[in-house]
Formats: C-alpha cells, structure tokens, sequence
C-alpha cells in the first residue's frame, strides 16, 4: 500500500496549523493559556513574536500550514520509499 503524498502533506499541513489557531485563540480568550507553545512558535518561526493579535496568530498559521505540508510529503514519501523497499526484500 502506497500513501497519496499529496493528501498526507496537506492534511498534516491543515492539522498543523489548525492546532497552532487553536492554541491562539483559546489564548485570546484565555491569557494565560497556551503561552509554551506560542512562544516555541515565536522560536521557531522567524516574523512572529508570540501571542500579539489577529495579524500574528494568521502569520504564525501560515508558517505552521507550510511547514506541516512540508513534513507531511517527506513523511509519505519516507513512508513509500520504505514499503515499496521492503515489500520487493519480502518477495
């Protein structure tokens, strides 16, 4: 069985950054909540600087979808490139 790469990656990529907008708005809602993780956001992703408003939180889920899509194809594409070896070592 062989993974669509494409479907993987922008589902990762979706995921990704549906948690970072997740994590923001409850935020917004709730100050404190989810600080670590909006500023291991802020430490990874260069142009945002941790939990600041609509602007930053669309910045950092863009970053986060383009990053997601990215691990996502390596991951499938890894994924393939593993069983396709192993199902041809098998028979």
């Amino acid at each position: 069985m062989t993974l669509n790469i494409k479907a993987v990656a922008l589902t990762c990529g979706i995921l990704w950054a549906a948690c970072f907008v997740f994590v923001g708005l409850a935020n917004v809602l709730w100050p404190p909540y989810g600080d670590a993780v909006l500023q291991l956001g802020a430490a990874v992703y260069p142009g945002y600087h941790g939990a600041g408003g609509a602007g930053a939180l669309i910045v950092l889920m863009l970053y986060a979808l383009v990053d997601g899509t990215i691990f996502g194809a390596v991951a499938a594409w890894l994924y393939n490139t593993l069983a396709g070896g192993m199902k041809q070592a098998a028979t």
